[in-house]
């Protein structure tokens, strides 16, 4: 299989993060596996969606950023940068998104990362959504660690359920532009839970990559769970974190 990793953190060398994704390509490679890796900040990738990334306009007087991103896939006419992440995408089988949680959500760098690369029109958009999503038939999983333990992120803890802090990513960008969403691997507090726990997530994190393709995917609602109004039907029941029914 394909494995392409966006990974983000600032601290390139000496961060568990770091060695987490060292160790997971290593392994990968190992079993025959093809890996492709984006390091935001090595990089020094442009997270600000601006009109700098337009030679041309459609629109020359208001900045429309999504129908100016239709408009050069048209034109063929993308920023280099933002090819090459594309190529990256529709190569691969399996995207790994890797980053330490911020604010209960990536870093900046990667969002913007997202904004720039997910294009109306090849992501997204003339009717792609959800299982038509321009990315389907791949996988995709995040990978991200926190400075907090499990029960702090468990739906009675203090900081609410992880899978509602990730929902914006895993259904909002992922699943909305097409790909199968494997669960989340977090490593829980690595900065607190020494040396021998911090192995034991390498290795797991490592199969989890592994199983890519049998793991069992998240399960959300396609465009068929929702009538002509957008919403839900009736005979359907909420299955997801961020769906319910509104009372009456």
């Amino acid at each position: 299989m394909k494995y392409f990793f966006v990974f983000a953190h600032p601290e390139n060398e000496h961060s568990f993060q770091k060695s987490l994704l060292d160790h997971a390509i290593a392994e990968l490679r190992a079993a025959g596996h093809d890996v492709r890796v984006s390091d935001l900040y090595a990089m020094e990738f442009e997270p600000v969606a601006s009109r700098k990334d337009f030679k041309t306009r459609r629109f020359p007087d208001r900045l429309q950023y999504d129908r100016e991103q239709k408009f050069a896939v048209q034109n063929k006419d993308l920023p280099s940068d933002v090819a090459a992440e594309l190529d990256n995408l529709f190569w691969c089988d399996v995207l790994v998104m890797q980053f330490p949680l911020y604010w209960f959500s990536m870093p900046a760098i990667m969002k913007g990362w997202v904004d720039r690369v997910f294009l109306n029109s090849l992501a997204y958009g003339a009717g792609m959504r959800f299982e038509t999503g321009g990315f389907k038939g791949k996988r995709a999983m995040v990978c991200t660690s926190t400075g907090g333990f499990d029960t702090m992120f468990s739906a009675d803890g203090l900081l609410g359920d992880m899978h509602a802090a990730l929902w914006h990513i895993q259904h909002g960008m992922l699943h909305y532009t097409g790909f199968e969403v494997l669960p989340p691997f977090v490593a829980w507090a690595p900065v607190r839970v020494g040396d021998e726990q911090c192995l034991e997530y390498h290795s797991n994190y490592s199969k989890r990559l592994l199983d890519a393709a049998t793991t069992k995917l998240l399960d959300f609602h396609n465009t068929a769970d929702f009538g002509s109004d957008f919403k839900m039907r009736e005979s359907i029941t909420p299955k997801t974190i961020g769906h319910g029914r509104v009372p009456e």
